[in-house]
C-alpha cells in the first residue's frame, strides 16, 4: 500500500487553516502556563484543557510538555563493547583494519531508523555484528526523523548511512534523507537501506542514490559487512 500524497497535503492545508483562524495569543498564552504547570508540578490537566479549547494542537501540546521534562530515548539493546562471539570474522575485521588505515580512522557507520515502526532487532542485529567486526558505530534507536540521521551523519563524520525502514514508508523517507544529505553537502556518504521492500521499490531506491538495498533475503551478515567495508573504501578512493 501507497499512502496518497494528496491525503497528506490535505491535512497539512487544514491544519494551516486551522491556526489562521485561531486566536493566536490566546492559544500562546495557554501553552506557556501549560509549559510553566509541567515545570512547576501543578497539575497539567486544567491548562492542557484550556490549551485544546483555544485551539492548541497536540504536537503543540507535546512540545510544551517535552520543553519541561526532555524525551525519553530507550536503550538501544547494543553495547559500546565487542561480544565474545566473534567466530569467523577475522577476514572482515582485517578488511576493516585495512580500510581504517586508509581512512586515517576507524570506519564508522551510522545506523538509523527513521519512520514510526518500532521494530528496531534488524538494525542492532547490523550494529552489532559491524560493531564486532572492528567497525566505529553511532546508533540512537527507533523514530528518528531524516533531519536528526542527517545532522547525526554530519557531526559524526560518518563514512557510511544505513538506515532500518520497516513501516513500508522507505519511498517518502528514503526521498526526504537524500534530499537532505545532498542539501548538507553529504552526498559523498553512501547510503544503504534494509526493509520489507518489493524489486520494484529497490530500483526506485538505488535510482534516488541508495547504494545498497537489502531485504530479509539477505540473512548473511558477513556480506553485508564486507558490502560496507568495500563502500567506505570506494568512498576513500573517490576522494584522492
Amino acid at each position: 500500500m501507497m499512502a496518497d500524497p494528496k491525503a497528506e497535503a490535505d491535512q497539512i492545508a487544514r491544519l494551516t487553516d486551522w491556526r489562521t483562524a485561531r486566536n493566536e495569543p490566546a492559544v500562546q498564552k495557554a501553552l506557556t502556563d501549560l509549559r510553566a504547570a509541567a515545570a512547576n508540578g501543578t497539575n497539567i490537566m486544567p491548562p492542557s484543557i484550556k490549551a485544546a479549547k483555544a485551539g492548541a494542537t497536540t504536537g503543540e501540546w507535546g512540545d510544551m510538555i517535552r520543553a519541561a521534562f526532555g524525551q525519553y530515548r530507550a536503550p538501544t539493546g547494543v553495547s559500546p563493547n565487542p561480544s565474545n562471539r566473534t567466530e569467523g570474522l577475522d577476514d572482515i575485521r582485517e578488511a576493516v583494519n585495512a580500510v581504517s588505515d586508509r581512512l586515517g580512522r576507524r570506519l564508522k557507520l551510522l545506523i538509523g531508523k527513521p519512520g514510526l515502526d518500532g521494530h528496531s532487532n534488524g538494525a542492532e542485529q547490523i550494529a552489532a555484528r559491524a560493531r564486532d567486526c572492528g567497525m566505529e558505530i553511532s546508533y540512537d534507536g527507533i523514530r528518528l526523523t531524516p533531519a536528526e540521521i542527517v545532522a547525526a551523519a554530519k557531526s559524526e563524520d560518518a563514512h557510511v548511512v544505513g538506515l532500518s525502514i520497516l513501516s513500508g514508508s522507505h519511498i517518502s523517507l528514503a526521498e526526504d534523507l537524500m534530499r537532505l544529505m545532498k542539501n548538507a553537502g553529504l552526498s559523498h556518504i553512501p547510503v544503504i537501506l534494509g526493509g520489507i521492500i518489493p524489486d520494484e521499490d529497490a530500483t526506485r531506491l538505488r535510482a534516488l542514490g541508495v547504494a545498497r538495498v537489502y531485504t530479509p533475503k539477505d540473512f548473511q551478515l558477513n556480506r553485508i559487512m564486507f558490502d560496507i567495508v568495500a563502500l567506505a573504501d570506494e568512498r576513500q578512493l573517490a576522494a584522492e
